[in-house]
Formats: C-alpha cells, sequence, structure tokens
C-alpha cells in the first residue's frame, strides 16, 4: 500500500552560514491511508514546519517529502496548488472564518471558488456540515457561535472538497479541554469513517492520546514514537 505521506531524511533550515537554524533535522517517517498521527513537542520543536513540509506548503532544504507516492519537490508550483486545492484540507488554529459569510456561506466558499454549481455545493456544504453536528447553526455567522463551534466550521470547510488528508495546527489551541475533547473526537471519527488521513502538530496531550500514533519531536527531530508504527 502507498503510503498516504512519507518523508526521508528531510531537514529545513531557515538562514545562512553561522546564523542558520535548523528547524528539522533528518526526519524520516511515513504516514499510512486513514491514519491519524499527532506531532508533539514544545514550542520550537519543529513540528509545525514538518507540518507544513509534509503538506507541501514549504519545500525542504534536503531530503525527500511524498504525497500519496508523489515527490513534492518535483512538482511544479501549479500542481501544488492544484494538490492543496483537491486532495488537501487544512484546519488552523484561529478558525480563520469570514466574518461576514454564515456558517453555510463559509463552508461551500472553497467549492464557489472552484466553479462548483449552486446544487452540487449546497448539497457538499449540507453534508460536511451534518458531519460536524452543525446542520441546525448553518445560517449563523461567527461572531453569533461559540469556539467549538467556530472550530467545526472550519473543520466542515476543510473537508467539503473531500480531500484525503486534513492537516490541522494546533487545532484546540484556542479552546477548553472539554470542547477541545469534542474536536479531537471528530477528526477522529472522520478518520476512521472516511478513511481520511489527519496530521496534527499540538501541545494538547489530550487530543495527542485521541491519535493512532504520537510522534514527540525535539530539536526538530523525532525524539520517540508511541503507538503502532
Amino acid at each position: 500500500m502507498t503510503a498516504a505521506l512519507a518523508a526521508e531524511s528531510v531537514v529545513r533550515e531557515f538562514g545562512d552560514g553561522d546564523s542558520a537554524v535548523r528547524a528539522v533535522n533528518e526526519v524520516t517517517l511515513s504516514i499510512s491511508p486513514g491514519e491519524f498521527v499527532a506531532l508533539v513537542g514544545r514550542s520550537g520543536s519543529g513540528k509545525t514546519t514538518l507540518l507544513n513540509l509534509l503538506a507541501g506548503l514549504d519545500r525542504p532544504s534536503s531530503g525527500k517529502v511524498w504525497f500519496e507516492g508523489r515527490e513534492l519537490s518535483q512538482m511544479p508550483e501549479r500542481d501544488l496548488v492544484g494538490l492543496r486545492r483537491d486532495r488537501i484540507g487544512f484546519v488552523f488554529q484561529s478558525f480563520g472564518l469570514i466574518p461576514l459569510l454564515s456558517a453555510f456561506e463559509n463552508v461551500e466558499l472553497p467549492l464557489h471558488i472552484a466553479g462548483m454549481s449552486w446544487r452540487d455545493r449546497r448539497r457538499r456544504a449540507n453534508e460536511a456540515l451534518d458531519l460536524v453536528g452543525l446542520t441546525g447553526r448553518s445560517g449563523h455567522r461567527p461572531y453569533e457561535l461559540s469556539g467549538g463551534e467556530q472550530q467545526r466550521v472550519a473543520i466542515a470547510r476543510a473537508l467539503v472538497a473531500d480531500p484525503s488528508v486534513l492537516f490541522a495546527d494546533e487545532p484546540t489551541g484556542e479552546l477548553d479541554s472539554v470542547t477541545g475533547q469534542t474536536i479531537g473526537g471528530i477528526m477522529r471519527d472522520i478518520g476512521a469513517s472516511r478513511g481520511v488521513t489527519v496530521v496534527t502538530a499540538t501541545h494538547d496531550l489530550l487530543l495527542a492520546d485521541m491519535a493512532d500514533r504520537r510522534l514527540q519531536m525535539a530539536d526538530g527531530s523525532i525524539a520517540s514514537v508511541d503507538g503502532a508504527p
């Protein structure tokens, strides 16, 4: 089976010469389709940088990254944009919702930009909102929703294009522990029910404990692995 994501001897340095900082240091890993993986570690450990490399948002200084068997460094920017649009979903700590749009409009916006018909946009946006339990709140704007509800809208928006991989950077960072567990449960269930690969960078150990595998990062390297290989 082809790995959903893989990295071989990946290094990412910022700066030049003696002032260069190595944020990711010789990381090699493989993530299976449908697996839920948590990257954990202190601030500055390299987990967000590694997440960005796996998602094709950044390119390694050396080493290779594969997405579903395709080496990202060999792909032109146009193809990377298409990959991020069609195969990848993103969730961030700050939610990133547009304040003047309703929950429904925020979710269907990526499909609108992609040129999908109104009928298909409506169907898929409603399905995504139902998946995160927010059908009854679809007409509400972000300021009318709780933090947890806003993050659920962000997850629905990330899933509406039916991606194969969901990347989440500190998705529970602005939420209380109970709400954070709810968000973690949604991401875990999405992986189990839809076969979506989920990779999250997080300080939240409750969220990390829900993952199939936890990769502990320190000084840019994977220091330890908890869970099935």
